[in-house]
């Protein structure tokens, strides 16, 4: 029970630092970036190289890479987006693409490891449709992408945002799950 716990505890802190900066990386680009092209792309950048790293850290706290596949092709997927953002700036309209095809498949990714979660820690119904709504937004990002209008980093701030609130609802419900259990 003490591992169960333990695990509980990584993950509600792992929900609460995930959205923290994810809201840093909102109030960056719609703030500041938005303004200041160097700055926006080093934040497009940034986003998924910190998604990377973050599957990395969890995957590992979480009984190891080997053990948590769906985190381990999370890590790799994000680390290589890093780069394809890199390549396809200062076009927004491909970068734009790339975080469609990404969204897409780091939600189901995401969806899939939630879903894996659930039977041992509960409290993931907002990870399973965060990695939904992941991938519907993918799907959208790709459509929009096709557009004529040039796509503004302020599109993928509202991306951000909802991952954000879901990552705050997930520690939350982790929190109020730990406080209802007996013991």
């Amino acid at each position: 029970m003490k591992m169960l716990n333990s695990q509980e505890n990584w993950l509600k802190t792992y929900y609460f630092i995930r959205a923290t900066v994810s809201i840093v990386w909102v109030l960056a680009a719609l703030g500041v970036a938005a303004h200041t092209p160097w700055l926006a792309a080093v934040l497009l950048v940034l986003y998924p190289a910190w998604d990377a790293l973050a599957n990395v850290l969890d995957g590992m706290r979480s009984g190891g890479l080997a053990q948590n596949r769906t985190q381990q092709l999370n890590a790799g997927a994000s680390l290589l987006v890093a780069l394809a953002v890199c390549v396809a700036l200062p076009d927004m309209h491909r970068v734009l693409a790339v975080f469609g095809v990404w969204a897409i498949l780091s939600g189901l990714l995401q969806l899939a490891t939630a879903l894996r979660r659930w039977k041992h820690h509960g409290a993931q119904w907002a990870m399973v449709l965060s990695g939904a709504q992941s991938a519907l937004a993918g799907t959208a990002f790709i459509f929009q992408a096709q557009q004529a209008a040039v796509p503004a980093i302020a599109t993928l701030a509202g991306y951000a945002g909802f991952g954000a609130f879901y990552f705050l609802v997930s520690a939350l419900s982790l929190s109020l799950r730990s406080r209802k259990a007996p013991g």
